[in-house]
């Protein structure tokens, strides 16, 4: 995907979590140090049914501008939802297992990028 169309889904998907409260959202830039994905976008939510909204929010959005993630993991028990769009990743975690696995930790060497700046 090129850095315009990757940017454009950046900014849709953070715009669909913010617009459901999603709580700090982290864009992570992982591009220069995996080949895996380019950005990792986290986020928690309060309750079960709160971080599937998220989920089914970012995909209805994504499906706006044509894009269909290639998998959703983790949608029924909700503590930890991957949805993998290739070069972005977005996990969206309860607060317990975002601590539990803190990937912002694990990934720290990736650029952390400031999503307001990424949204202008």
């Amino acid at each position: 995907m090129n850095n315009g169309n990757l940017e454009d889904m950046v900014k849709v998907i953070i715009d669909a979590l913010e617009n459901k409260k999603a709580e700090e959202i982290r864009l992570i830039n992982i591009s220069e140090i995996s080949t895996i994905a380019d950005y990792f976008i986290i986020t928690n939510g309060n309750n079960k049914s709160q971080i599937q909204a998220l989920a089914d929010h970012v995909e209805e959005k994504l499906s706006k501008i044509g894009i269909q993630p290639k998998n959703i993991e983790g949608y029924n028990t909700a503590n930890w939802i991957l949805i993998d769009c290739q070069d972005v990743l977005v996990h969206i975690f309860d607060k317990e297992s975002r601590g539990y696995y803190d990937l912002e930790r694990i990934w720290r060497d990736g650029k952390i990028i400031d999503i307001h700046h990424c949204n202008e």
